[in-house]
Order: structure tokens, then sequence, then C-alpha cells
């Protein structure tokens, strides 16, 4: 399987538009790879907050209508980042879309763990709910945002639910770099499963990303690490890695927590 990582520098200087003219003509150039996946809120940046209100969007709206055509052109699996969707019904949250080769929606993910600490995205932005998984002809995905990752609970959820890889879309700060690396690796590891994760570059707001997109093998082992600037990361692993790994080493089966109600006497 082969999938591509596009760290996308996300500036102020380059409107929103012209951005994701700009994207959809990277997510072609992929054509390919099996899947190409793109980091969180890069029409606006993660930490842009003033700006989530005004460039809002339904579901289907223009970086769906992009992103739906460029997967289609490239003939790829695209798992388009997310972007803050308006829910006519309620509030604003951070959604993750996932569009087949066909440029179908596959899944929408709306990101469960926000950001902020009772500010910024915490309070702009309401909670999803659900766990999403989506079932490509090589693999099962399980979906997640950014600060997600700091949540083990969520990754043995979507374990349990089939995942085999893990896709992380963030944007995630240069300041914190070491826990961006530490904890993709660490979710590998207990769920025997592949990371795909995919931060952003440039500086959002006054703040400098991270970028350092990573693969990670069911081992820990990093196959593929991008720089702190833009980049398209292209990887080749062999999904069927993660039934070998965790039949050679079947530690998943060992787990005496969160399998059954908890004994009440």
């Amino acid at each position: 399987m082969r999938a591509s990582v596009i760290q996308i520098a996300v500036n102020e200087d380059e409107s929103v538009e012209a951005r994701r003219r700009r994207v959809a003509a990277m997510v072609r150039e992929q054509a390919g790879s099996d899947l190409v996946v793109l980091p969180e809120l890069w029409t606006t940046g993660a930490f842009a907050y003033e700006a989530f209100g005004r460039e809002a969007e339904p579901l289907e709206g223009p970086t769906y209508e992009a992103m739906a055509k460029a997967a289609s052109d490239a003939g790829v699996w695209l798992h388009a980042g997310s972007v803050p969707e308006r829910d006519p019904d309620g509030p604003l949250y951070n959604t993750s879309l996932v569009f087949s080769p066909s440029g179908d929606l596959a899944a929408a993910y709306r990101k469960i763990h926000r950001f902020g600490f009772d500010k910024g995205e915490a309070v702009l932005m309401g909670a999803g709910a659900e766990l999403v998984t989506v079932r490509l002809p090589e693999t099962i995905l399980g979906l997640s945002t950014c600060y997600d990752l700091r949540f083990p609970e969520l990754f043995r959820g979507l374990v349990d639910a089939g995942a085999e890889t893990l896709v992380v879309s963030a944007g995630w700060p240069e300041r914190r770099r070491s826990h961006w690396t530490l904890l993709a690796q660490a979710r590998a590891v207990e769920n025997q499963a592949f990371v795909v994760a995919c931060g952003t570059a440039g500086t959002h707001a006054g703040v400098p990303q991270a970028g350092h997109s990573i693969v990670v093998d069911p081992w820990g082992e990093v196959l593929a690490r991008a720089g702190a600037d833009e980049e398209v990361l292209t990887v080749e692993f062999d999904p069927g890695k993660v039934a070998t790994t965790r039949e050679q080493f079947p530690a998943l089966k060992d787990r005496m927590l969160g399998l059954q109600p908890p004994h009440r006497p």
C-alpha cells in the first residue's frame, strides 16, 4: 500500500481560496498512491480561532467539492484533513472528510477532544460523539484529529471497531513536537497498528507548527518522517503486518480492563 502525506504550509499571506486550489493540485499529483492524507484545519490554520466562524462552511461546501473532485481526478482514497463545519442546526465542528477514489464521501468525523482548556477551539466548536472507521480494500482506517492523539482510549475503541491503520490529521505546535513523535509511536505500539500522522507547517496566528509528519509501523518503527517545511511524504507499507504482529505478539488478547462492565456486588 502506498500512502502520501501532504504536510501543508498554512500562512496568512495566502487566501483560503488560493490554498484550496493549490492543495487540490497537490492531491492530483499523488495519482498512483492508494491513500492521501491532509492535515487539520488547513484552510484556516488550527490556531486561527478568529477565522473559524468567518471561514466555516457546510459539510458539502467548497472544500468538500474541491477535494471530492481532486480525489476522483487522482483516483485515490483521500483523507482531506478537517474543515470548520457549520451545522445549520447546531454549533461549529472540526470535521474531517474522507473521499473514495470515485469522489464519493466515505466518512465524516467530528473531532471528539477539543483543544484549548476552556478557550479557543474548546468553546468555539462542538464535540463529536462517534468513533469513525473507513474500510479500504487494503486496510481499515481509524480516524482521529490532533488533540485526540493524547487520549489512548479513543484509539483502543477504534481498534475494537476493526481499525488497522490509525490516521491522525493535525495542526500540532512546534513547542510540543517531542510529544507528537512520542505519542504517535505509542499509539502504534499499544494498538499494534500503523499510524499515519499528518501535521501542518508554517505559522497559524503566530503559533509555529511542528511539521514532522510521521508514519509508524505496528512495532513502533518510524517508516518515514517529514521535516519542518511543506513537503509530500510518500511511503509504502504492507497492511498485512498488522495481523502478523498481533499473531506473533498477541498482547491485545491479554487485555483485562474495558472489555466487560464492572462487577457490582
